[in-house]
């Protein structure tokens, strides 16, 4: 594989629905070189909006441009380890949407190709980006909350009129409802702090949508060590809702909103005294929006031009996804919820 510098690095979008137009807009003007959607008119608009990108009739044409050295890979999750497979093995770098593949088998499948040379591979699990998570884990890693004892997460929304019928309800191209949706941003959050978990307890549920898939998922995950991760994702919150505690015996961090609907992005400190009783507290607040999607796609273009692991990648999307699968097991979705999908490439309109 050729090398690449900053200037000559070119991506290729494919899926050019909103999340792909959100990516493409993270990167230098410039170096996005091709485009490439089912629904032609979608590649079309997202190419003439970009200085010297071309839309592309077919996916193998992008894998044959010569200008493209990474495919940023932003379709329904059934097609992604499909494509993201294809991709690899013409020599491109890849970013993968969450949760990277709809099973750990296929995840699997695409870190024997990683490992086979120097191509990097990203999930994008941009949660990681938010800067009050950013923060939250700077204070981790300095040792100020001591020993980690355990996570306690909620992550959920209200969906909307017709829901069920949208793709996330339609286990061929999902994989699976909530637990596979926002589960997986839960998931990778809890493992970022407490690492790897040795034991998976919970269950998914349908409560409240008539739909073949998950619209609640409860996690109580344990790391080898005893330290527990406590988790609920839901589309039945009505009000949307994010909230992230991580308990150390010395301090606590309490992570609320994301952002818009989720409400201001704030980080609360709680620092516990030698007499103990009420905390010494600080209260940081982050207003002025969602970087995320920038600060991880700086990190994408960091792992080609330095030749480092990304992370998270493929590991930490497999580690994810045994959860996810695990729970589905206990909850009787699996195999049911793995039908025969296609490897058709779809646009997201999420």
């Amino acid at each position: 594989m050729t090398s690449v510098t900053s200037d000559s690095l070119g991506f290729a979008i494919v899926g050019c629905g909103l999340i792909g137009k959100k990516r493409s807009a993270q990167l230098p003007k410039g170096s996005v070189k091709a485009t490439y959607d089912l629904k032609k008119e979608l590649a079309d608009s997202l190419a003439k909006s970009l200085p010297g990108c071309v839309a592309y009739e077919t996916y193998e044409e992008i894998l044959a441009c010569p200008d493209v050295n990474a495919v940023i890979i932003a379709t329904f999750n059934s097609a992604l380890a499909p494509l993201a497979q294809r991709a690899l093995l013409a020599g491109k770098h890849v970013l993968l949407e969450k949760p990277g593949a709809i099973s750990v088998k296929e995840i699997q499948a695409l870190r024997e190709i990683e490992k086979s040379g120097s191509l990097k591979v990203r999930v994008g699990f941009n949660h990681r980006y938010h800067p009050a998570l950013q923060k939250a884990h700077e204070l981790f890693k300095s040792g100020a909350l001591g020993p980690l004892m355990f996570i306690r997460g909620r992550y959920g929304h209200g969906g909307r009129v017709g829901y069920e019928k949208e793709w996330r309800a339609n286990a061929e191209i999902s994989g699976g409802g909530e637990l596979m949706d926002q589960g997986v941003h839960l998931i990778n959050l809890a493992e970022w702090f407490l690492g790897d978990f040795a034991q998976i307890e919970g269950h998914a549920s349908t409560l409240f949508w008539n739909m073949p898939v998950d619209d609640n998922a409860f996690m109580s995950l344990r790391t080898e060590e005893g330290q527990t991760a406590w988790l609920h994702v839901s589309c039945t919150e009505w009000k949307n809702l994010f909230s992230l505690e991580i308990y150390g015996r010395d301090a606590k961090l309490h992570i609320e909103g994301l952002g818009g609907s989720y409400g201001v992005e704030r980080l609360h400190c709680y620092q516990m005294l030698p007499q103990m009783g009420p905390p010494d507290t600080t209260v940081f607040e982050y207003p002025r929006g969602d970087e995320s999607w920038k600060l991880e796609m700086d990190e994408f273009r960091r792992d080609i031009l330095e030749d480092r692991r990304p992370n998270p990648g493929l590991r930490e999307a497999e580690a994810a996804l045994r959860v996810v699968e695990e729970i589905y097991l206990k909850s009787g979705y699996l195999p049911s919820i793995q039908v025969a999908r296609s490897d058709a490439i779809t646009e997201v309109n999420a």
